[in-house]
C-alpha cells in the first residue's frame, strides 16, 4: 500500500491518524512535523488522507465484529464548497457503527443507496428506529423486500420492524457529535469526493475507539496500534 512513497510509512500514518482522530488542520500538521524535522507540505498529506482512508477503512471493515439486528437511523449534514450535504448513518442497540453513507442529496436514491449497502454488509436487520421521514421508511421497505427476495429459502425470516419516533434519535445524535466535532477544525471541505473519504476515515476513527474491530493477539490496542495492524494486513 505504501510501495514507491518518498516519505517512510510510519510519517504517513502518523499524519493521517493525527488528522482524521484530532481535529487539527493540514497547516498544524505541517507545523508539528518540521518541529521533528520533517519536511512536508500541507497539501501532500491531504493527499495522503484521501488516499489512504478508504483503503484503511476497508482493511478495518474485514476485522469489524457483527453488530446487533435493531438499528437507530439518521442522517445529518456536513457543508461542501458552501453546499450542504448528507451523512446518513446507523447504528445499533449497543451504540456500534453499522454503516455510513455520504451523499449529495437528502432524496429516496441516496436513501435507498444507504440501506441496500447496509443490508448487504450486514443482513436485515430486526427492527429499525427512524424519525419521522417517509423517505427513510419506502427506502426500508423497498430495500427489505430486495433482500428478502435475493436470499429466498424455506426459511422466510419477518420483515424488518419500523420505529418511527423524533423522540428516539437522542442516541444517533449524540453519535453524530463524534462525527461532525473532529471536521470544524478542518476549514471545510473543496470537493465532494475528498469529503467522502475524509468522512470515511472520521468514522472509522470513532469506530476504533469503540473497540468494533477483533484483533487475535491485542484485545486492547490503541489507535495508533489499530492503525499499524490494519496497514500491515
Amino acid at each position: 500500500m505504501f510501495k514507491g512513497r518518498h516519505f517512510d510509512q510510519s510519517v504517513i500514518l502518523l499524519c493521517v491518524r493525527w488528522y482524521l482522530a484530532y481535529g487539527l488542520s493540514l497547516r498544524d500538521l505541517k507545523e508539528m512535523m518540521a518541529e521533528r524535522s520533517i519536511g512536508v507540505d500541507h497539501s501532500t498529506i491531504h493527499r495522503w488522507v484521501v488516499h489512504f482512508s478508504p483503503r484503511l477503512l476497508e482493511r478495518f471493515n474485514r476485522r469489524k465484529r457483527a453488530v446487533t439486528r435493531k438499528w437507530h437511523v439518521d442522517e445529518t449534514y456536513i457543508k461542501v464548497r458552501g453546499k450542504w450535504m448528507y451523512v446518513y448513518r446507523a447504528i445499533d442497540s449497543a451504540g456500534d457503527t453499522v454503516e455510513f453513507w455520504f451523499s449529495e442529496h437528502r432524496d429516496l436514491p441516496a436513501a435507498k443507496r444507504f440501506f441496500r449497502k447496509a443490508f448487504e454488509r450486514h443482513g436485515r436487520p430486526e427492527r429499525v428506529v427512524i424519525d419521522g421521514s417517509q423517505t427513510n421508511r419506502e427506502a426500508i421497505v423497498s430495500c427489505d423486500g430486495e433482500n428478502g427476495l435475493r436470499h429466498r429459502s424455506r426459511y422466510v425470516p419477518k420483515r424488518t420492524r419500523i420505529r418511527q419516533s423524533r423522540y428516539l434519535k437522542n442516541r444517533i445524535e449524540q453519535d453524530h457529535r463524534c462525527i461532525k466535532r473532529p471536521v470544524r477544525p478542518m476549514l471545510g471541505f473543496k470537493s465532494f469526493a475528498s469529503a467522502t473519504a475524509i468522512l470515511a476515515g472520521v468514522d472509522m476513527i470513532h469506530m476504533m475507539r469503540k473497540r468494533q474491530a477483533r484483533y487475535a493477539y491485542n484485545p486492547n490496542p490503541s489507535i495508533a496500534e489499530q492503525f499499524e495492524i490494519i496497514a500491515a494486513a
